[in-house]
Parts: structure tokens; C-alpha cells; sequence
């Protein structure tokens, strides 16, 4: 009698220790989304081999349109292609109004609405990928539609830019990667402290020989093009030429008759407000706002369209007002690199556009990768962060400096 009590504990121990095992492994269920983990309020569970989350969370995770109608119990998401619809305890579910069967339907749990993770990341044209070894499902979401830029800049035999971005030597072309880039900014241009502009500078910021070639091809290409000024404030030379009048004045003249060449004009002003606090701080933001606005307008009538390619609002330069940026240029490129570890710090960067969009319209901002900085699998997350706040697009920093499995990657992720 004494044996057949302790059998029948230690079977009553395991038949409760087993639910309790199957619901840590689930506690440990985590998604991730283009690289980047999405938070539930409550968590994912497993039921018949088939993953359930709460739908609101993975639905903003990728960028679609949600309604919950309580009266009914009935979930409906769409894009611009898919329309689906769930309704809760139902098997059945529609894309596109045509009746798709569920292997586990909706249900709610601690006030929350779960639905097949599978069915619905895949009716949006995502691949879903369960890992068992660490109960990590991982999606990546359909190619989305935004602009890749290129940074064209000076570079040697090993790290050509025209080569990089046609596949072949100067002068000749094939496709390459044409098929990625819809924009070429060209880093051609710097400038001193009075405002005139410069064709060689000490910074390898130099407008190289055939450069009418670049420019030619990249019409034939159907590319647009920016020129690129960049300056950088260390010897003070930024800060010198927003205090002058004179000095901005002739600036924005050199740079409008310049930009005849061009579809627009990308002002690359590095290091403003490293040191200064307080008024002094908002001075250099005001300062170089109004240079902006001052370029912005006379290049208008022109229908040249103005670019600013700046350090991120978390960066150590706190001389940009994103804001009043955000209304006096047509787009802001956030140079959301730098910040010490390599690959780039996914929370950091997340943080640079997050912040930027508090501030920015997400259309008129693009997230500026560091190719160099960066690899194929780390550059993953970059490119699904300017997926999920619907930015304009991505900026590689540089062409020739890109390589070939990076190109596949930008290549499956963006159209």
C-alpha cells in the first residue's frame, strides 16, 4: 500500500509538472520582425503545433491596418493588396473575401485577441520561420517600396563607387546593382567659411575627373541626382559662415548656380553644437535654420529639391532643431551611426528615429546606414526599422564600400 502511494504521488507530481514545463517553454516564445523583437502584453502561446499572438501587436509590427468589431468578435486587417478576416472561435478566415481554412482559430485570453501567427503574417506576403532551438519565430516581412540612396563618392580601384554600383569598370555599364539605387548623391563638393565652394577639400571631398560622365549616365539610368556639400565644423568653419551674413549670402548663391547640374542639393553640415549649451546652443540651431530656410527658397523657383544629411537628435551634436529642419528642407537623411560599437546599436539607432519622427513627418525622413559598419545580417534590422516607421527610405553610406551579400539583402527587402 505504502509503494502504490508513492507511485501514485510521483505520477500526480509529473502530470502537474508537465503543463507547468510546456507553459515555460512558451513563456520563452519570441517573434521577431525584419531583426527586431515585438513586445506582447500577453504572451504568444502554443496550441496544436501552431503559434497564437495577440494580432494588434504583429499588425503594427508590419505595417497593417486593423479593426476590432466586439460586437461581432471580428478581426479585419488590410493593406493596399490583402484584405483579411478572423472571427474568433471561427476555422474559417478570408483573404480577399475567399474562405481559407484554421487549423486553430482566434481566441481571447486575458482580454487580449490572438490569432494564428502563420496565417496572418503570410497572407501579407511574409516568411515564417520557427526555431525550435530557441522558440523564436522569425518573420520577415514582404519588400517594401522606398528610396535607396547612394552616397557616390571618391574612391580608389578597390573601392570604386561606379564599379560598386555597375558591376564593371569605369566607363563601362551593366546593370550591377541599378536595380536597387534610385538616387545618386554625389559627394563632390565641400566649402570654406566664406561660402565658396570647393572641389577639392582636405577631407578626400573632391569632384573626380569624367565627372560628367557620372552625371550623364546617371541620367540614362534614370537616376536623380544631389550634389553633396559636405564641411564639418572642427576648425570652426560651419559656425564661422552662419555668423556671416555675407558669408551665407554668397553660399547660397554658389550653390544655386551650381545645382543647375543636379535635381537637387544635399547639404551635408557635420558637428554643429558639440560644446555649446544653453543660449549659445540655441543660437547655432537658430543660426543654421535659417541658412537652410535662406537655401530652401532660393532654390525652389528652380524646382531643386533640398536634402540634409545631419547627425541623429541622440548624437553628442545637438546643433540641429529637427523641427523647424523638418519644415525648411525637403528631406532630412539621420546619420544614425557613430556611436561606438560596430554593427551599429539596433536600440540607438531606433531611439535617432523615433526621436526624429517626433519632430519630422517619417515621409520626409530616411535612416542613413554605414555600410562599413555594418554586415549582411546586422543591416537587416537597419532596413526593417526604416520599414516599420514607414520611412521614405534608406541612404547607403558609401557606394564602393557596399558588398555583395549587403546588395542582396537591400535587394530582398526593398523594391
Amino acid at each position: 500500500m505504502k509503494r502504490l502511494l508513492i507511485v501514485l504521488f510521483l505520477c500526480i507530481a509529473l502530470l502537474w509538472c508537465l503543463p507547468q514545463q510546456v507553459l515555460a517553454q512558451e513563456d520563452r516564445i519570441s517573434v521577431m520582425v525584419d531583426g527586431l523583437s515585438v513586445n506582447f502584453d500577453v504572451k504568444p502561446i502554443i496550441e496544436q503545433g501552431r503559434t497564437l499572438v495577440p494580432f494588434r501587436a504583429l499588425a503594427e509590427a508590419l505595417n497593417v491596418r486593423v479593426d476590432w468589431d466586439g460586437n461581432t468578435q471580428t478581426i479585419k486587417a488590410g493593406d493596399k493588396q490583402t484584405n483579411i478576416q478572423l472571427q474568433i472561435g471561427s476555422s474559417i478566415a478570408y483573404i480577399n473575401e475567399i474562405p481559407v481554412p484554421l487549423d486553430v482559430p482566434p481566441k481571447i485570453i486575458n482580454g487580449r485577441t490572438l490569432i494564428p501567427l502563420r496565417f496572418f503574417s503570410e497572407a501579407f506576403n511574409c516568411s515564417v520561420e520557427w526555431i525550435g532551438a530557441t522558440n523564436e519565430v522569425n518573420i520577415i516581412s514582404a519588400p517594401k517600396e522606398m528610396t535607396v540612396i547612394g552616397f557616390y563618392a571618391l574612391g580608389d580601384s578597390r573601392t570604386s563607387s561606379w564599379t560598386n554600383l555597375f558591376g564593371v569598370p569605369y566607363p563601362e555599364t551593366a546593370r550591377g546593382n541599378t536595380d536597387v539605387v534610385d538616387e545618386l548623391a554625389l559627394g563632390w563638393y565641400s566649402m570654406d567659411g566664406e561660402g565658396n565652394l570647393l572641389l577639392n577639400s582636405g577631407t578626400g571631398w573632391q569632384r573626380p575627373p569624367g565627372w560628367e560622365v557620372v552625371l550623364e549616365t546617371a541620367y540614362k539610368y534614370n537616376f536623380s541626382t544631389e550634389m553633396v556639400i559636405h564641411l564639418t565644423n572642427g576648425t570652426g568653419a560651419i559656425s564661422s559662415l552662419i555668423a556671416s551674413d555675407d558669408a551665407v549670402e554668397a553660399a547660397v548663391d554658389n550653390i544655386i548656380k551650381e545645382a543647375a547640374m543636379y535635381d537637387g542639393v544635399n547639404l551635408n553640415f557635420e558637428g554643429l553644437g558639440l560644446s555649446e549649451r544653453g543660449e549659445a546652443l540655441l543660437a547655432v540651431q537658430e543660426r543654421f535654420t535659417r541658412f537652410v530656410q535662406l537655401l530652401y527658397s532660393g532654390l525652389n523657383p528652380y524646382n531643386k529639391t533640398l536634402t540634409l544629411t545631419i547627425h541623429p537628435p541622440n548624437s553628442a551634436y545637438r546643433g540641429y532643431d529637427y523641427r523647424a529642419l523638418g519644415e525648411a528642407a525637403d528631406r532630412i537623411i539621420i546619420m544614425a551611426y557613430d556611436y561606438g560599437p560596430k554593427p551599429e546599436p539596433i536600440n540607438q539607432v531606433m531611439r535617432a528615429v523615433e526621436m526624429a519622427a517626433a519632430n519630422v513627418p517619417t515621409e520626409k525622413l530616411v535612416l542613413g546606414i554605414s555600410a562599413p559598419y555594418e554586415t549582411a545580417e546586422s543591416i537587416v534590422p537597419k532596413i526593417g526599422i526604416a520599414k516599420r516607421y514607414n520611412l521614405q527610405g534608406i541612404a547607403l553610406w558609401r557606394l564602393g564600400l557596399v558588398p555583395a551579400d549587403m546588395w542582396e539583402v537591400i535587394r530582398a527587402h526593398t523594391k
